[in-house]
């Protein structure tokens, strides 16, 4: 093992994007810390993904205290050193407003935002110690725009931007540069499983690119973001959408699922 290999903690890390973006790092040289909570689940990618690189896997919920400072004290014991941080970890409830109840409401903002903020407090001071790390947020382009559905979701996610930039503008200052990157629709295993063939058409006929994302390319934009040639990019939020939130245009078919 390459004692000397930059070490990259990533959360929610057993699938979708944030298993993406370990093989990122992987297929560049670093080490990986795969934060979930999803034990099972983290098991399984460990064992395939330890076959591409330095591993390490550790069941972590981001939005308890404790659970957070273990996990990146065990990364600092096992490697001495956090180069990259990606806050991928974060969960959806789609109901109508006044259908959400305040702990669905509290259980989107403790992963989505109080995780960010959990992980970014702890991982900090061992990037600082350094003098240079790198952050990156994963947002939405639902924290750019409103939707139907997505209370919880949306506003967790423009909190996220937010806070994005209140970390840039402090630790900036000791060289850690912090990021987010807010996809649009991404082809995930568990798109495939809620979005019907009707929301699927809508997206397609509103994002100027009639596509969704793939996990890799959203990799590939927070890899670039942790790299060296976007030394000076700070407090930047990348939508990653195929244009849409240029496009500017609503989904009639959750339109109508709100209006029954």
């Amino acid at each position: 093992m390459n004692d000397s290999a930059p070490v990259a903690v990533v959360t929610g890390a057993a699938r979708g994007i944030g298993y993406a973006i370990v093989e990122w790092f992987l297929a560049r040289g670093y080490r990986v810390a795969l934060l979930d909570s999803d034990a099972v689940t983290l098991g399984d990618a460990t064992s395939t993904l330890s076959k591409k690189g330095a591993v390490s896997a550790l069941t972590c919920n981001v939005s308890e205290p404790d659970e957070v400072n273990r996990a990146i004290a065990a990364v600092d014991a096992q490697w001495g050193r956090i180069d990259a941080l990606v806050n991928n970890a974060g969960v959806a409830i789609f109901k109508p407003i006044l259908e959400t109840s305040f702990d669905e409401w509290r259980h989107v903002m403790g992963t989505n935002l109080d995780g960010i903020f959990l992980c970014s407090q702890a991982c900090a001071p061992i990037m600082q110690r350094a003098g240079r790390g790198s952050i990156v947020n994963i947002a939405s382009i639902s924290g750019l725009r409103a939707s139907t559905l997505r209370v919880a979701y949306g506003t967790s996610k423009a909190a996220v931007i937010h806070l994005t930039k209140q970390y840039a503008v402090e630790l900036g200052t000791v060289g850690i540069r912090v990021n987010a990157v807010a996809p649009g629709p991404v082809d995930t295993e568990m798109a495939k499983q809620v979005h019907s063939a009707e929301i699927r058409r809508d997206y397609h006929d509103v994002i100027p690119l009639e596509r969704y994302g793939t996990c890799e390319e959203i990799a590939a934009t927070v890899g670039f973001l942790c790299a060296d040639e976007a030394s000076y990019v700070n407090g930047q939020v990348l939508a990653v959408d195929g244009g849409f939130d240029a496009a500017g245009v609503g989904l009639p078919t959750l339109r109508a699922t709100q209006r029954g």
